[in-house]
């Protein structure tokens, strides 16, 4: 009995080879012209290649494109390198990149990411390992959406069922996937890169923080990044098999709001909920110190970032003033109105939701919260079923063309992430302007004045960067953490025995 009770209690074997790398949620669709979650686009980084990258300077550097030129604003012609194979076999050409680019913009596939190419207004294949991008306008920001992470390319004929077996030519190869389990994936040995020196990671779906810790304390879990209470990283610390290795982040946590709905309409009850929010206090106690007070969506070392915007900072006599000027007396019991916030059902973003309650009741807003699973959650928000959610940038953040993709009338979701369906005129044109003019200094105006109508409209919220947190088994080693908390480390990561 003794004995039965001790083999109860052990963790079921595993591949050694293996790493098992512990995430909240399923990727929603591995289809990058359609997964825009974090999970999708963090993995697909792993199975895709753009025709460009992106170094730790936000600079771009060759990817599947060996070599570009730009004759005019109008024309970009890229030269792809030689030798470059699909996990399946299948040599990429340049037929492949323009059967990619253009299943967007045909509506063979429905992208959320279609709007991002407007400009083009037709691509040619002269040959095998030349794509030309004619353009109806310039575009500052078509080589971002066409970088790794924001695009990968995909074989010739990928319809609406690819996201069952995705095919790329990254460093890893799809393997299989369980919705709401895990995702699979393998060393691809035919890199045109360098190749990993992992043999398979497998994403396990663990939607509870506690649960996870408990995975990485008893070695059943090898890496988790970003998804972990911050009350438990102290702990985990002192595990002599465990390492936490930290770095400031870009990543963006965000309250956004829904512009349709009658009672979030008005930017002074924008304003009241934002001075409302003791960010300080939440970033001291809920996240332990690590992240840092957001006043833009863009990093603070980006050169199109400025901090001379309206701010509405913790203020709770400044948010009962615009409230009350905004026809919301306090009524029975000190309550104003009563809010609703949709969240998933990741423990960090629920324990977020609950502090937001917590400091909103103050002010006499009464914050109802209901909590889905994340396909359910996600689909809401895309759809604009919401009245606030709150939800985090990974990476796409990182280039201003976020603040169209995310607030440009003509980007209202599914065409865009425009999902609270903000619309600005005034904000329109200067960010139009902006993806055009080739002059940095004039851009960089037309970005500040930007930042400052969000600022002052608040369609949403920028609370903090999140720093990069990554929790590993000491039996991984050459972990390096990236801003975005993108999962690339796995390219350089290695298992000791």
């Amino acid at each position: 009995m003794a004995l039965l009770l001790l083999a109860a209690c052990r963790s079921p074997q595993r591949d050694p080879r293996t790493v098992v790398f512990l995430i909240d949620s399923s990727p929603a669709n591995l289809d990058p012209r359609l997964g825009t979650d974090g999970q999708s686009e963090h993995i697909d980084e792993l199975i895709f290649d753009g025709l460009v990258a992106r170094d730790a300077s936000f600079h771009f550097t060759p990817a599947l494109a060996q070599s570009w030129v730009q004759p005019d604003a109008r024309t970009l012609v890229f030269h792809l390198r030689e030798g470059i194979r699909f996990h399946d076999g299948r040599p990429l050409t340049s037929r492949d990149v323009v059967w990619t680019i253009n299943s967007m913009r045909n509506g063979t596939v429905i992208s959320p990411k279609a709007a991002t190419y407007a400009a083009i207004d037709s691509l040619e294949a002269p040959d095998a390992r030349t794509v030309t991008f004619h353009l109806k306008h310039a575009d500052n920001f078509l080589l971002t959406n066409l970088s790794t992470g924001a695009m990968g390319i995909l074989p010739q004929g990928s319809g609406r069922d690819f996201w069952r077996h995705p095919v790329g030519t990254g460093p890893f190869r799809f393997v299989s996937q369980q919705i709401d389990q895990d995702v699979v994936l393998e060393r691809n040995p035919t890199s045109w890169g360098q190749s990993p020196k992992l043999d398979r990671v497998r994403f396990t779906v663990v939607p509870d923080s506690i649960t996870q810790s408990l995975e990485l304390e008893k070695g059943s879990g090898d890496v988790a990044v970003n998804s972990l209470p911050m009350d438990s990283l102290r702990v985990l610390a002192q595990r002599p098999h465990l390492e936490i290795d930290a770095s400031p982040g870009t990543q963006i946590q965000y309250v956004a709001f829904n512009m349709r709905d009658p009672l979030l309409q008005d930017p002074r009850v924008r304003q009241a909920i934002s001075c409302a929010i003791d960010r300080d206090l939440i970033i001291k106690s809920l996240m332990d110190g690590y992240a840092r007070p957001a006043q833009s969506m863009l990093p603070a070392t980006h050169w199109a970032f400025t901090s001379n915007v309206p701010r509405f900072d913790y203020d709770p006599a400044r948010a009962g003033r615009l409230l009350d000027a905004s026809g919301h007396p306090a009524g029975s019991g000190g309550i104003r109105f009563h809010v609703t916030m949709k969240t998933s059902t990741d423990e960090g973003t629920r324990l977020l939701a609950a502090v937001l309650q917590q400091q909103l009741a103050r002010v006499g807003i009464a914050l109802d919260l209901r909590s889905y699973e994340f396909a359910t959650f996600y689909a809401d928000i895309t759809r604009g079923a919401f009245q606030m959610y709150s939800l985090r940038w990974i990476g796409g953040n990182e280039q201003p063309d976020i603040f169209s993709y995310a607030f440009s009338t003509a980007l209202f979701s599914p065409k865009g992430a425009n999902r609270g369906h903000y619309s600005n005129p005034t904000l329109d044109s200067l960010l139009d302007d902006a993806a055009k003019d080739p002059d940095q200094s004039r851009r960089r105006a037309d970005y500040a004045q930007a930042q400052q109508i969000l600022a002052a409209d608040l369609p949403a919220i920028n609370l903090w960067y999140r720093d990069t947190v990554i929790v590993h088994n000491k039996r991984l080693t050459h972990i390096v953490p990236t801003p975005s908390g993108s999962y690339s480390f796995l390219e350089s990561a290695e298992v000791t025995p």
